[in-house]
This record gives C-alpha cells, structure tokens and sequence, in this order.
C-alpha cells in the first residue's frame, strides 16, 4: 500500500522521521518528573542537608488501574493475538502491539477503521483525520479462530465507531 503525496507541493515531514514520539500514541508521553531530572542533571548539583520529615500517617488506597490497558465492561471488546503482536478494541479505542511496541488510538482521534482477511491473518487499519494510516496485523491459529475475532470486530466497532 501506498500513501498518497501531493504533486503541488511536497513538504518534507520533519517529525515523524527523526523522532518515533512524533507519532500519536506510538510512545508514552513524557511524565513531568523525568524532564525534570534531565535538567537537573546537567546542571551541577548543589550540597543540601536534609531535614527530618514529620511523618504523615499512611493510608492506604486502592491501586490505580492503568489507563487503556483493561476494557470496559459495558461493551463489547476484541482482543486478537499471535506470537509477536495483539490488536485490541474496546471502549478507551484501538490498541496495536508488535514485539515491544505499542499504539494507543482514542474514539475521538480516529476517523476510520477498517479491516481484511486472508487466510489465517486478519488486518487491522487505522485511518486519522490528518490522512495517515496504521495498519497492524495478527495471524488467527485456525480459521474458526480468525471468524470469531471477525464476529466481535464488527460488534465492537458498532458500539463504540461514531459514523
């Protein structure tokens, strides 16, 4: 498949190319704290005393769940497999694995998806407003397998796509 380019103009894409974060939902984002510690860490670090912390009382409180990494109950999810990468569809979006990497798309960013089969191997693509794609596909064990994934594939993206 090839992405169309525009024959007026072409402006070269700076981002995407020299910096993989340029892509939605390719990387974590950045937390506060770790660009912090970069900073600090080049600057020369100055000698501090440390002063004794009045000890608050701990309480205990029930552990976060992660964002996106477990579907809602209310509906219907899909979640198709193989050896190297998963594809994963519920009501936080569309999530694409392969070997160590991981794609996170949210409802609201996506503007199409779409899906094939041949054989044993099922695709799944994600279309964005600003017209990319990204594709990701998961080999099924058997074909019944493969029709199953299919069947809540399409009740999925009924319930949570927006036309």
């Amino acid at each position: 498949m090839e992405q169309r380019m525009e024959n007026e103009k072409v402006t070269p894409v700076t981002g995407a190319g020299f910096d993989p974060a340029h892509i939605p939902g390719l990387t974590p984002p950045v937390r506060e704290s770790e660009s912090e510690e970069a900073t600090e860490a080049a600057e020369p670090a100055e000698e501090v005393t440390p002063e004794p912390e009045a000890e608050e009382p701990t309480r205990e409180e029930p552990p976060e769940a992660s964002p996106g990494k477990e579907p809602e109950a209310d509906g219907p999810a899909m979640e198709a497999e193989d050896r190297r990468g998963s594809i994963t569809v519920d009501a936080t979006g569309v999530r694409f694995t392969l070997d160590d990497q991981e794609a996170d798309f949210t409802w609201d960013e996506i503007s199409a998806v779409e899906y094939g089969t041949v054989r044993k191997r099922l695709t799944v693509t994600v279309h964005m407003p600003n017209s990319r794609w990204f594709p990701n596909d998961v080999e099924a064990p058997d074909k019944a397998r493969l029709a199953e994934w299919t069947d809540q594939l399409d009740k999925a993206l009924d319930t949570y796509f927006e036309e």
